[in-house]
Formats: structure tokens, sequence, C-alpha cells
């Protein structure tokens, strides 16, 4: 055989094999997907949602038009676009509705879209105030929509491999979890032009606002607050706080620190902080047993166990009895024995898969409009968070435990 006729064999046996790979992959039910909302987190979303098959974007609605050719950008073609999401939804090639606009406009945006039928994916919060969180769940509830919450930590293999232990009993009882997201920045996005009224600030930088955001108890900690209702099986029942501006005096007007302790039914709790100016802890939450602790980060998750103490002395003998520590004669109720932090590695949760959680969530979600499977962190789950980041909004400007209500009827 020459070299010619070699290479026309070779090259029509790699065509049959690639013929043959595509007959054996099964084709998927496309989902065409509209997006209102697409400034940094619905393009993220956007960005994860096109990397599972069969997904299209074929419709934007943002009132910044910058964001139109960034979204053409990530989809590699022209999107049609518009400012009002009224025209968005009366298209009739759209199968489901990501929604990441300002957690301010949620309800407007997620009732809209539930009266046409659609599935919607709606990044957290759920809603904004009390009310708005009841009027959505009862209006998605009404038309029986398909709704999943960007919650995605939910879908992270190692958190729930974590959690799944934890209610195994692996750390014992759980009674306390303490959730930390800090961070050091001011949280603030450039302004990319003259601004002498304000308006290009407030509509980029919504989050530093009062009027259009739950500040960083709601943007950050509603991932805390849905993971510790994870854990203890219910939302918190009450919750007290407080914010301030420590450092960052640019005109925001909610906290770039926010502290708050969210009270569960059996004296359980949730401590939650959040600050803008040191990222020591950065993003982890810490689940408290009685015979051990697990640690979540965004990457992984780690148990560590309480010593066992077995044979302690009394407590009188343990106030009459002396120590030698690093050479030094002391009282045994001052030694640092049993007090000393574990420096050890842990152990570290194994699993088949370390996938985005946000590409785990959407790709559920897509399964879930195409009938493969249940929704997982669904509007109640939703609601249960969003409605606690709504009186938490309150009660750590109040500094006054207020009541989180839960659903009705």
């Amino acid at each position: 055989m020459n070299r010619r006729d070699f290479l026309q064999s070779a090259s029509a046996a790699a065509l049959a094999s690639t013929t043959i790979a595509r007959a054996a992959t099964p084709a998927v039910k496309p989902v065409r997907l509209g997006v209102i909302g697409a400034g940094s987190r619905g393009q993220e979303d956007l960005r994860q949602f096109l990397r599972v098959p069969g997904v299209s974007v074929e419709a934007i609605c943002d009132i910044y038009p910058p964001r139109y050719e960034q979204v053409n950008r990530l989809a590699g073609k022209q999107v049609p676009a518009t400012a009002n999401h009224h025209e968005l939804l009366a298209r009739t090639d759209l199968d489901a509705i990501l929604i990441a606009s300002p957690v301010s406009l949620h309800a407007e945006h997620v009732i809209a879209t539930a009266k046409t039928g659609r599935a919607i994916y709606g990044e957290k919060a759920l809603g904004f105030t009390v009310e708005d969180n009841h009027n959505i769940l009862a209006e998605v509830t009404r038309h029986k929509v398909l709704f999943q919450i960007g919650h995605e930590y939910r879908y992270a293999a190692w958190a729930q491999e974590a959690i799944r232990r934890v209610h195994a009993g692996d750390i014992g009882t759980p009674t306390h979890i303490y959730a930390y997201w800090h961070r050091n920045g001011d949280w603030r996005r450039a302004v990319p032009q003259p601004d002498p009224e304000g308006k290009l600030e407030h509509l980029i930088n919504w989050r530093l606002y009062r009027e259009t955001s739950g500040g960083l108890g709601t943007e950050l900690g509603s991932h805390h607050i849905d993971m510790a209702n994870w854990v203890f099986g219910e939302q918190p029942q009450s919750v007290i706080g407080t914010n301030s501006i420590c450092r960052y005096h640019d005109g925001r007007t909610v906290g770039d620190n926010v502290q708050a302790v969210f009270s569960y039914s059996q004296g359980r709790r949730l401590v939650f902080s959040s600050i803008t100016d040191n990222a020591k802890q950065g993003c982890e939450l810490w689940i408290y047993g009685t015979e051990g602790s697990v640690q979540i980060t965004i990457e992984d998750a780690t148990f560590y166990y309480e010593k066992k103490r077995s044979n302690a002395p009394s407590a009188d003998k343990a106030d009459s009895k002396t120590v030698i520590e690093r050479g030094v004669v002391t009282g045994a109720s001052y030694s640092t024995a049993g007090e000393m932090p574990y420096r050890g590695p842990g152990e570290k949760v194994v699993t088949a898969t370390s996938e985005d959680p946000t590409l785990a969530a959407v790709r559920s979600f897509t399964e879930a409009v195409r009938g493969e499977r249940e929704i997982f962190a669904d509007v109640h789950c939703g609601f249960r968070a969003a409605i606690a980041c709504a009186v938490a909004h309150d009660a750590v400007f109040e500094e006054n435990k207020m009541a989180i209500p839960g659903m009705r009827g």
C-alpha cells in the first residue's frame, strides 16, 4: 500500500469511527434559554449553562446596553436583546428563563415569568422583602412552575456528602453553625464613564444601597443560611444582628461588615459574619456537633472529631492538682492541654467529582426541565433562606431581635 492509499484508508476509518461515536451519543432535548439580568452573576450562570449540551441562549433582557455585547461574546453569536422583560417573555422560542436581576426586582420578574408557565432558574435571594417572598412563593405554586433557586452549594458534591454524614450522626448532634464570608476589598464596581447624577453608580453598584440590596447578609449570607436550614431541617425562628460602615466611607448605605445570630428550635444557632477588609477566614461554614465538627468551604469539606475524655478527674481534684507545662508549675484548670485547637489535617471528604457548584446546579436544572430529575433547591428552599435574609436586613440596622415568619397557609 502506498502512502496516499494509506492516508485515504486511515482518513476513512477515522471518519467511520467519528460517525459511530456520534450515533452512539444520544441526542439531548434542546433547552432554549432567555436571560433577565445579564450582569456579573447572570453572565457567570450563563457561562456555565452554555457548557451543558443542548443549552442555547436565545434572548436577553437588561437595562444596561453594554451587557448585550458581553453576552454576544459569551454565546459566540448575536443574541436578541431588549430592555423590557415583557418583550422577552412574549417570545415563543424560550423554554426556560434565567433571572439574575438585582434582588429588589426579583418579585416583579419571577411573578411575570411564572404567569407564562416557563421553568425558572432564579438567582438568590428569592425575594427582597417579606411580602416579596410570600408573593413569589404563592405565584410559583399557583402556576405550578418548575423553579430552582440559585443556592449552588446544595449541588456541590463535597457539601452534599458532608451534610449526609452530619445527618447520619457522624459528629453527634449538630447544635451550632459558625459561618464566614470574609473578603479584603470594597465590594464596589467601577463606573465606566462620567456620572454626575449618580444614575450609573446606583445601576452598577446596586448592592451598596439599602433600597436595592440586602447587603452582605443577603448577597453572601443567604448561602450559609440555606446550608444551616439544610443541616437543621428548618428555617430560623428569629435573628438579632448588627452592621456598620467601618472602613469604606464612600456613600454606601449598607454596612461594609455584618454580624448576625439566627435562632433555631432546641436552642440551636447560626452565627454569621461578613467583613470586607480582611480575608483571613474566607468563605467557610463550620458545623459543630456533640462529637465532632465539619468545615465546609467553596472547594472542599473536612471532618474533625472531639477528643475522647475518659477517667477525667472530678472538679475538686482538678482544682487541687498541679501540672508542669512548658517548665512552669500551674493549676490544672489553667492548663492549655485540653483547650488548644487541633491543628492536624482532619479527615477530608472524598467524592467522585469536584465539579464547579454552579455548573452542577445549572446542569441539574437543565435535566429537570427535560423531565429527567426533580428539583432539589426548590422554591420552598429559596423561601426559607430569603425570608430570613429579609428580616435580618432590618434587624442589623435596628439591632433588635426580630421574629422570622414561616410560610403562609
